[in-house]
């Protein structure tokens, strides 16, 4: 089970004008579908005028990854697939790229829009670079106060983050640590802590 992947390390757009028309492709990193969405909705409100705002979306790892694309109006298969295209040739995932174009006069022709969606893509994810991101889960504990040193050296050991901590009759962490590593901590855990949801 892999717990890292990549993504685009920046949010940017692109300009290029191919054969009069011009285009421009949007990338942004997502945590899920409604974001991508999200994103697809800004765009498409900032260039109500264009002819097309064509879009796609990776999420997630394999096998369980999730990919969709959209032509917009364009010939089937003549943008969307170019565009996602890019997104796993670059082998990203959690990233979404919308591709504007206005109508410049001259048509492209079917392998033109190919070439020009999923080359505007290329390039966009290019400029934007890429980032290592890993995959960490939560994990809820409490725990006595004279174990506290012990459940610490857990969280060292495993590489966990205390991201959130409560002081009271008992201490009360949340972790996050990679999702790879989440069952051995568990199991180290469990003769300190009393482990929650």
């Amino acid at each position: 089970m892999t717990d890292e992947y990549l993504t685009v390390k920046q949010s940017l757009t692109l300009k290029k004008v191919i054969n009069r028309s011009k285009f421009l492709a949007h990338v942004q990193e997502i945590n899920n579908e409604a974001e991508a969405r999200a994103f697809l909705l800004h765009i498409r409100e900032q260039h109500r005028q264009a002819t097309h705002n064509c879009f796609a979306f990776r999420l997630g790892l394999p096998p369980e990854d999730l990919t969709f694309c959209d032509d917009d109006g364009e010939p089937g298969g003549s943008a969307g697939k170019p565009i996602l295209g890019a997104i796993l040739s670059k082998n990203v995932t959690n990233t979404a790229i919308v591709v504007t174009r206005y109508f410049g006069g001259r048509k492209l022709g079917i392998r033109g829009l190919i070439e020009a969606y999923g080359g505007v893509s290329k390039e966009v994810l290019d400029l934007a670079g890429t980032v290592t991101r890993i995959l960490e889960e939560k994990v809820n504990l409490t725990c006595q106060y004279d174990s506290l040193d012990r459940v610490m050296y857990l969280v060292d050991k495993y590489g966990a983050r205390i991201t959130n901590s409560q002081y009271a009759e008992k201490a009360v962490l949340t972790l996050a640590v990679r999702r790879s590593l989440r069952d051995d901590l568990l199991e180290e855990l469990g003769r300190w802590a009393e482990i929650g949801n």
